[in-house]
């Protein structure tokens, strides 16, 4: 009874082990075929540094890595200290990424920057693929961004060029020279009517015109914190490439995304504030601006990730920082 009890275990051993090694063979097999199938990485990357002193050169970025794409194909890898970065130069690739493997890029790096100023990803522009960016983007494309909410927030972009073109021609009239001329600094017109533009459909909100003092005065302080994250956003962290140097913050640049995010979400909570008040005097608002669609669509709606006060001044800001390129371009 024992010799057969032996041969059966032994024979149970032989067995697991021919399968662990038959399956680290398919394992390794498989991670060379992958392997294979990476993009080419750049040579002469620096320890720690990676590829950092390549991109610091006196030419411009777009030249630098079009060198490099001439030499090693439409796509390449190279490292932004410890983080791996693919670079796309052909339109077809980029096609191919976006369209049919758009789930595999999809997600977004969580940025020092956009940890600090993007409400830990609750902008939905810098979400990863998730859920919650599946559920934004529906609520942005149907309920802000939709044809409908246009076409009803196009008096407010009709009042707003009416009133700018008045203020023009008062402007002319008040100081026109002999030759019935006065010099106009179009760059500041068009800014203001832009920034008017924006900041009544996000809020209600003007920085220039008819608003009150105090009005005027909350939209400046917006204004500014809005061009100091425009700043910021764009700026080389350290720790974004070497992590382990972050602590040091050199240039203090994160302690700057604090207190710019804490500046900004102060003015979002007050203007957050204003609407539910009004909401809850029964107060109904003539202009419906996206503030108040966002209390209307997320109302009972729970979404996991983050509380409702924080989506909406994410989504504001977002919509903001968009509205402001796209509207400049």
């Amino acid at each position: 009874m024992t010799m057969p009890l032996v041969f059966s275990s032994l024979n149970a051993i032989v067995i697991g082990l021919l399968s662990l090694f038959l399956f680290s063979l398919f394992l390794l097999r498989r991670s060379k075929v992958i392997k294979g199938r990476e993009p080419p990485l750049v040579a002469g990357r620096w320890p720690i540094m990676g590829h950092l002193p390549l991109l610091s050169g006196s030419k411009v970025l777009h030249l630098i890595l079009g060198g490099v794409a001439d030499k090693y194909g439409p796509i390449f890898t190279i490292m932004l200290g410890s983080q791996r970065a693919v670079v796309l130069s052909n339109w077809k690739v980029a096609k191919e990424c976006f369209t049919t493997n758009d789930l595999a890029v999809s997600s977004r790096p969580r940025l020092v920057a956009i940890q600090q100023m993007s409400y830990n990803q609750a902008m939905f522009a810098f979400a990863p693929y998730s859920p919650y960016w599946r559920e934004m983007r529906k609520i942005a494309t149907l309920e802000l961004l939709s044809n409908r909410r246009i076409e009803l927030l196009n008096h407010v972009r009709v009042s707003e060029v009416e009133t700018s073109i008045k203020d023009l021609y008062k402007l002319w009239n008040d100081k026109k020279n002999h030759s019935g001329q006065v010099q106009v600094e179009m760059t500041q017109w068009f800014g203001k009517l832009t920034l008017n533009v924006i900041l009544r459909i996000i809020a209600g909100k003007q920085i220039y015109g008819n608003a009150c003092e105090a009005d005027q005065d909350e939209a400046q302080r917006w204004l500014k914190a809005m061009r100091e994250f425009f700043h910021l956003m764009g700026l080389f962290i350290v720790g974004d490439s070497i992590p382990w140097l972050r602590w040091l913050d050199l240039g203090g640049h994160e302690k700057a995304m604090k207190e710019n995010a804490k500046e900004l979400d102060t003015i979002l909570g007050e203007w957050l504030d204003e609407h539910r008040q009004k909401r809850a005097s029964g107060e109904t608002a003539v202009d419906q601006d996206f503030i108040d669609v966002m209390l209307s669509v997320l109302d009972g709606i729970m979404i996991t990730e983050y509380d409702t006060d924080t989506i909406i001044k994410a989504t504001s800001l977002v919509i903001s920082m968009n509205s402001i390129l796209f509207l400049l371009l």
